[in-house]
């Protein structure tokens, strides 16, 4: 007798945990609750950034998952306290642009001490401690420097003359700034005919791009066959430059540029610009199969680099009227 209550009693406890087995579902699941991704934006203001915050914002919400997002101030500061915010919100993965480089190993460590795992996303971060973060997902920036030279090598090889290229720099100290410019020189370096005679900062921006081709064309007048600039907005200003010094941008003096922003294909369109190398901000829906794997626990590469194309002056009036940024 003893013996058949046992076996009911096991046969009871077994169902009630089939019983609540078949009640549990996982993160994500359906039926389950959402995955929660907090993501900080770094903050800086223009259209690559908010095209870049759409997309993730529109993959979010096709995908389910429920997205805690801080536009955080264009400080570091300001950044690691919206972090923080989204840790203490307890979010399933932790995502962020850092605005800087370095700085970042405390807060870090306050995620992973939470058990959260951490995406950076577009720059890399300058860490001793990779266990910091788990995957780095974003553009490669040499990449885009080496295919600017690579469409430049294309153009020019077979013509004869020696070409004298300036250079557009951003931001000083800026990674993307000094990535861009080694992946570019890694390439023409393989041809001595190739030649970077000086190098301006443009800060990104249109107007210092505008002054730096300024003082370009001031100094070195006649002798600039091309200009790299390691943006497009930088580009544009000096296209505004070359047009004052009664020059004609896209004939007189090669330009190339990198981002693909949509004003980069108008220039194009017009003749003015001669090729933009995309800096893809589309990356949304990547960065939510990330989020999706991490919930899994699905192993990650460390780095993750998004998909981007070259776009010389001949693909730009097709392509003008699908881009998003």
């Amino acid at each position: 007798m003893r013996s058949i209550r046992i076996l009911a009693t096991s046969v009871l406890i077994a169902t009630l945990a089939v019983l609540a087995l078949s009640g549990c579902h996982s993160k994500g699941s359906e039926g389950g609750a959402p995955i929660v991704l907090g993501f900080s934006q770094s903050g800086v203001d223009n259209v690559w950034r908010a095209a870049n915050s759409e997309s993730i914002k529109s993959a979010a919400a096709a995908d389910g998952i429920q997205l805690k997002f801080i536009d955080s101030p264009p400080d570091q500061p300001g950044q690691i306290e919206a972090l923080r915010s989204l840790i203490a919100q307890r979010v399933d993965i932790l995502a962020f642009s850092p605005i800087v480089e370095t700085g970042w190993e405390e807060v870090l460590r306050e995620a992973k001490k939470a058990g959260i795992p951490v995406v950076v996303t577009e720059r890399a971060l300058k860490i001793d401690d990779r266990s910091l973060y788990t995957t780095l997902l974003g553009p490669d920036f040499v990449e885009e420097g080496r295919n600017a030279a690579r469409w430049l090598l294309d153009y020019k090889l077979g013509r004869l003359g020696h070409t004298n290229i300036v250079e557009l720099r951003g931001t000083p100290g800026s990674q993307l700034s000094d990535d861009r410019k080694r992946g570019f020189q890694e390439i023409i370096g393989t041809e001595a005919h190739f030649q970077i005679i000086r190098s301006e900062p443009g800060n990104f921006t249109r107007d210092g791009g505008r002054q730096a081709m300024k003082t370009l064309l001031r100094e070195e007048g006649k002798l600039i066959n091309v200009l790299f600039a390691h943006n497009d907005e930088m580009a544009l200003g000096a296209i505004e430059a070359i047009e004052a010094a009664r020059l004609k941008p896209g004939k007189d003096i090669i330009i190339i540029s990198i981002d693909g922003i949509r004003g980069a294909f108008e220039a194009m369109t017009a003749g003015k610009l001669n090729v933009s190398v995309e800096c893809n901000p589309l990356f949304g829906q990547q960065l939510m199969g990330v989020t999706k794997d991490l919930v899994a626990r699905r192993r990650l590469p460390h780095r993750l680099v998004v998909e981007e194309f070259t776009y010389p002056m001949e693909l730009a009036r097709d392509a003008l009227p699908a881009r998003k940024y």
